[in-house]
């Protein structure tokens, strides 16, 4: 829900995070894994042709298995892997990676699955850094530093425990199962005491967090792998555009041949850039840094773009001006338009500190965020526009700050 309105549109880890879809990086670093045999999405989301068609791309692009596994119901972040226990370790794998979808990282795999190999445990789980007060918002993990293992979790905890932080991706041995095996027999049993039917629809749902780390924590099953790369929760739209620079940046290592350069009579490219090659670009843009620009947008003459996300379909006259948003699938802003969001940014004094992904709203109102406009809206010429979220299928006339338009 804090992700509204950019997933009425498409499901969330299809969303466009510097030019390809949010998971397209995950698999991306699991494809460079050697003796990687199979990739396995889980999740409660109604396939469809957007879904089926990244999966015909992705097993073309990677040369390997990539399927789709639908849960009957919203299993949690381990229900799935027990539901699907026979799946995942079809094959007899050494290892399993298990990543959650909405996490943004240069996912250091091989680190973690050299840690493994030396020290082979049940659980490792990546670990990074936060400061004090934001530690609070992730699940905490105290460590042995001699060791590494895991001697206690919270989930996000009331009070500090520790700055350490779970990143959500995990590298699990088979033997890992079994743990979720017993919190599904225990759910069972709970809910027969509560449904002498047997039918409890809540036995399959198993927290990794809550169920299992927080419970085998101490017990020389769980090890953490800590890592001082690049590390973001993906949960709000604003969170998707310094996702989006994040990514940006790395491709300098891993893609420089996705970044923008700037060529005589081309654009004037400053910083990171993304373009998809179907885009049309005037020469008299200026983009950048951290733009990410969709398939088949067109960008007129003397437009401006910084910190921004162009989605699909997207046109934008001349001399609009757009900062710190992201512009919706289809839309059309303006002539001398002017779109700004504010910037949300972690503290660049503290070397620790995170991406608050707040909800949009708080108390019935409209917090001072990044500016989102959903799928074919129309902003005619000169208009203002700060701080708000435009639905789809609208066409606005006048300036709007800090408001929702529905």
């Amino acid at each position: 829900t804090r992700f509204r309105p950019l997933s009425f549109e498409v499901p969330k880890p299809l969303f466009p995070v510097a030019g390809v879809p949010m998971i397209q990086h995950h698999i991306e670093a699991c494809a460079q894994v050697p003796g990687m045999q199979e990739i396995l999405l889980i999740g409660f989301y109604q396939p469809d042709e957007p879904l089926t068609r990244f999966l015909e791309a992705a097993q073309q692009e990677f040369n390997l298995p990539v399927r789709y596994l639908q849960e009957f119901a919203p299993l949690g972040t381990g229900g799935g892997l027990y539901h699907f226990r026979d799946q995942i370790l079809a094959g007899s794998p050494e290892a399993f990676f298990v990543l959650n979808a909405d996490v943004c990282s240069d996912f250091p795999l091989n680190a973690m699955l050299d840690a493994h190999r030396r020290q082979p445990r049940p659980f490792l789980l990546l670990g990074t850094t936060a400061n004090r007060t934001q530690s609070l918002n992730y699940g905490c993990i105290v460590e042995n530093p001699q060791t590494h293992e895991v001697l206690h979790y919270v989930e996000k905890p009331s009070t500090f425990v520790s700055d350490i932080i779970n990143c959500g991706i995990y590298l699990f041995s088979p033997d890992a199962l079994k743990p979720l095996r017993d919190v599904f027999q225990r759910n069972q049993q709970d809910g027969q005491l509560e449904d002498s039917s047997g039918l409890w629809p809540g036995a399959g749902t198993i927290r990794l967090e809550q169920d299992v780390f927080s419970a085998l924590a101490g017990q020389g099953q769980i090890y953490v792998h800590l890592t001082d790369g690049i590390w973001s929760q993906i949960k709000s739209a604003g969170s998707a555009l310094y996702a989006s620079r994040l990514y940006l940046s790395q491709y300098q290592l891993t893609h420089p041949e996705r970044l923008a350069r700037h060529s005589p009579g081309g654009p004037r490219i400053r910083g990171n850039v993304y373009i998809h090659p179907t885009a049309k670009v005037a020469p008299s843009a200026v983009l950048g840094p951290n733009v990410s620009i969709g398939e088949g947008v067109t960008v007129g003459e003397g437009v401006r773009l910084r910190e921004t996300i162009v989605l699909h379909g997207a046109a934008l006259q001349e001399h609009t001006c757009v900062l710190h948003s992201i512009v919706g699938w289809g839309s059309t802003v303006g002539r001398w338009a002017r779109v700004e969001g504010t910037p949300n940014d972690p503290n660049p004094n503290d070397p620790h500190a995170h991406m608050d992904s707040e909800s949009l709203f708080k108390d019935g109102k409209l917090l001072p965020a990044i500016t989102i406009l959903g799928c074919r809206v129309r902003i005619p010429a000169e208009v203002l526009i700060l701080n708000a979220i435009v639905l789809p299928h609208k066409e606005l006339s006048r300036s709007f700050t800090n408001q929702i338009i529905l």
